[in-house]
C-alpha cells in the first residue's frame, strides 16, 4: 500500500504541533475543556415491580434507587418524592390529582449499595396511595395511573429530575429515570366467562419457533401458537362457572420476533405483549367482567 509523504509530514507536523502547544501552554487547553465541564448526578434504579389491583387495594408497587454523584454519593443533600394522579377514564369524571410531596429522603435515610454509593426504597399499597392521593371509591378505576416522581437536590443547591435528563440517562445505561407511572390493573378475582381472542403475530414469517401461550381451564390444558407463517387468530372459551384460568407465555427460539393480544369476551384488550414478551404467568386486565 502506498502512502502520500505529503500527507503523512502534513499529519505529523500537525500533532507536533497539536503537543508542543499543550507543553507550552502548561496544559491549558485540556484545563479548559474539563473547567467548562458541568457535571451533575443520577438516581439509578435498581429495581422497580408491584402492582396496583383495582380489586384489591392491598396490593403494592415500590422502586429502589441509588444517587450517583462525581463524589461517590457525598454530594447528595436530599432526594423529594411527589405523587399525583392521571386520570385516564372518562366515565366517572375527572378526578386528576397535581403534585404532592409525600416523603424526603435525607443523607441518614440512605444505606450503602454494592458498590458504597447511597441507596433508599419506597414500597407503598394501593390503599395508602389512594388516601394520599384523597381519592376514594368511585374516583379511580383501571386504566388510570399513580404516578411518582423524584427530584434530587445536591449540596450546591442543584437539582435533577425526569425534565434535566436525555435518553442515555433515563434508558438501559443508567436506567434513571426518576419517574414512575404504574397504572391500575383490573386483575379479575375469579374467571371472566366467554370467548376470548388470541391475536398472534410473527415478524418475520416463519411462525413461533416453539413459542406458545398455553392455558389451564379447571385442570384442562391447551396450546396456542402459529407452527408458520406470519399472523394467526385463535379463540378459546371460559365456561361458566369455571374456578381455574391460567395463562402463560412459553419461551421459542426467537422472541424477539414474537407479539400477541388478547381480546376478554368483554371486548377489552386483556393484554399486549412483545416483541420479546415476558416468559412466565400472564396477567389479565379485564375491568367489565
Amino acid at each position: 500500500m502506498k502512502i502520500n509523504n505529503k500527507i503523512l509530514g502534513a499529519i505529523i507536523g500537525v500533532s507536533s504541533l497539536l503537543i508542543t502547544s499543550c507543553d507550552d501552554d502548561g496544559g491549558k487547553v485540556i484545563d479548559e475543556v474539563f473547567a467548562e465541564t458541568t457535571r451533575g448526578a443520577v438516581l439509578r434504579t435498581i429495581e422497580s415491580g408491584g402492582v396496583f389491583d383495582r380489586f384489591d387495594t392491598s396490593t403494592s408497587f415500590g422502586f429502589t434507587f441509588e444517587e450517583q454523584d462525581y463524589e461517590d454519593g457525598d454530594l447528595l443533600e436530599k432526594v423529594d418524592l411527589y405523587i399525583s394522579f392521571e386520570d385516564n377514564t372518562t366515565g366517572n369524571g375527572d378526578s386528576t390529582v397535581d403534585e404532592i410531596l409525600i416523603e424526603t429522603f435525607l443523607p441518614s435515610d440512605f444505606t450503602d449499595g454494592e458498590f458504597g454509593l447511597p441507596r433508599a426504597s419506597y414500597e407503598t399499597t394501593l390503599a395508602n396511595a389512594l388516601s394520599l392521593l384523597g381519592l376514594v371509591e368511585g374516583e379511580f378505576d383501571g386504566g388510570d395511573a399513580i404516578q411518582y416522581r423524584l427530584i434530587l437536590t445536591l449540596t450546591d443547591g442543584r437539582t435533577f429530575t425526569n425534565d434535566d435528563s436525555t435518553g442515555t440517562i433515563t434508558g438501559s445505561f443508567f436506567n434513571a429515570p426518576y419517574f414512575y407511572g404504574p397504572v391500575i390493573k383490573c386483575i379479575p378475582p375469579a374467571p371472566v366467562p366467554g370467548e376470548y381472542t388470541i391475536d398472534l403475530v410473527d415478524s418475520y414469517g416463519d411462525g413461533w419457533n416453539g413459542a406458545s401461550i398455553d392455558v389451564v381451564i379447571d385442570g384442562e390444558a391447551s396450546s396456542y401458537t402459529i407452527p408458520d407463517g406470519s399472523a394467526g387468530t385463535l379463540t378459546f372459551t371460559v365456561p361458566e362457572g369455571a374456578t381455574e384460568f391460567t395463562l402463560e407465555f412459553v419461551s421459542g427460539a426467537f422472541d424477539s420476533e414474537v407479539t400477541y393480544e388478547i381480546t376478554a369476551p368483554t371486548g377489552e384488550t386483556a393484554i399486549s405483549d412483545g416483541p420479546s414478551p415476558a416468559v412466565g404467568p400472564i396477567t389479565l386486565n379485564i375491568c367489565n367482567g
